[in-house]
């Protein structure tokens, strides 16, 4: 026997589309306190992160400065600035009687000296 529901209109629930939105409201809540939750150690722990990086490119960037420094040294050496001037350029010493000793010019008052 087959039944004919051509005639039959379908209402629509109230009670189903208040509990839809119910539970979308509950699942929201939810994943905004979890969010909530998990946001400040998420950051802590982005921190600890940049603060290592951070330490380890300090520690490089000394330890390149500590070279640099030993390399300025070196090629400030006199003795070196000498050997180079005498064998590489061919310069030789003046005359004693060509030397000219100046004295460094005072510095106008009211102004510091930069110290290096």
């Amino acid at each position: 026997m087959r039944v004919d529901n051509s005639q039959v209109v379908r209402e629509r629930d109230p009670r189903s589309s208040r509990d839809l939105w119910v539970l979308l409201l509950v699942v929201a809540a939810l994943v905004g306190g979890l969010v909530l939750y998990a946001w400040p150690s998420l950051q802590i722990h982005q921190a600890g992160l940049t603060a290592q990086q951070m330490a380890r490119e300090r520690k490089r960037l000394v330890e390149e400065n500590r070279k640099l420094r030993l390399e300025k040294a070196t090629l400030e050496d006199l003795r070196r600035v000498e050997a180079i001037a005498t064998r590489q350029l061919k310069l030789a010493s003046p005359p004693p009687a060509r030397v000219v000793v100046t004295e460094p010019a005072a510095p106008p008052p009211g102004t510091r000296l930069a110290r290096q």
